[in-house]
């Protein structure tokens, strides 16, 4: 369903985008890998294309609540060497990405993840201490989350590959990250405004509507973070980036 206007929604709609916006508040509190859950919900209830435009808003709301939350721990070093790369993403996306097969890509993508997995869960069975330093890795992760969160707000499998590569302690992963994608999603806001037309008066006034659930589900976030170890957090990231690429395969 394309939102003509606001009135148009069912309530299936409202629900699913509610559950969304609560999935994205618990994402930006700390629990990394569900994000694919809001966007799944979100193409679900209105159209792939017009769902991005929808989504991106209550990403900058929720990042803006990261932000203040989690600044103290934000590691600007690597906020350094991942942006720009990610702003490189963004700009191929925007150009090619509207005219890209979806299955191959997502089949690609899918592939990308797991093998990427797979090396992290290497590196920690052989208690491997060192991090990737290789510019290639962060430049190569780094372009192929800027271009699926331009065309698919789906860049967190991947950052959170990255930032595990890293080997970041939990807060320090969480507030990196929240900086990062405040940056991203404010970067990507005049292409879905003047370049794909998928944020309206319309989508904005339902952003507006659907910001409690944002509330309610980063303080739920909040706590259930706090109450998580750093060893427990690491493995809850890597198995939920696992559903997250099975999830992505199949919406």
């Amino acid at each position: 369903m394309f939102l003509a206007s606001i009135s148009e929604i069912s309530t299936a709609s409202w629900i699913l985008s509610f559950l969304a916006a609560f999935v994205i508040g618990m994402s930006k509190a700390g629990i990394k890998g569900i994000a694919i859950i809001n966007v799944t919900f979100m193409a679900i209830a209105f159209e792939t294309k017009q769902s991005t435009g929808i989504v991106l808003p209550l990403l900058v709301v929720a990042d803006v609540f990261a932000v203040i939350y989690y600044n103290r721990h934000t590691q600007w070093s690597y906020v350094a060497k991942f942006l720009p790369w990610m702003i490189l993403g963004i700009l191929l996306g925007s150009w090619v990405g509207m005219d890209l097969p979806e299955k191959a890509f997502k089949i690609f993508m899918v592939f990308l993840i797991f093998l990427i997995l797979a090396f992290i869960v290497w590196w920690d069975r052989k208690k491997v201490k060192t991090v990737p330093t290789h510019w290639a890795f962060a430049s190569g992760i780094g372009t192929l989350a800027g271009f699926t969160t331009m065309v698919g707000n789906l860049a967190g499998p991947l950052s959170n590959i990255y930032f595990l590569a890293m080997r970041l302690p939990k807060n320090h992963f969480i507030g990196t990250a929240a900086w990062l994608f405040l940056i991203i999603n404010v970067f990507k806001l005049p292409f879905h405004f003047f370049v794909w037309n998928t944020i309206t008066a319309d989508t904005l006034l339902l952003d507006l509507k659907l910001i409690p659930g944002i509330i309610v589900g980063f303080l739920i976030g909040i706590n259930i973070v706090k109450r998580i170890n750093e060893e427990f957090f690491r493995k809850m990231i890597l198995v939920l980036t696992a559903l997250g690429a099975i999830i992505i395969l199949f919406k």
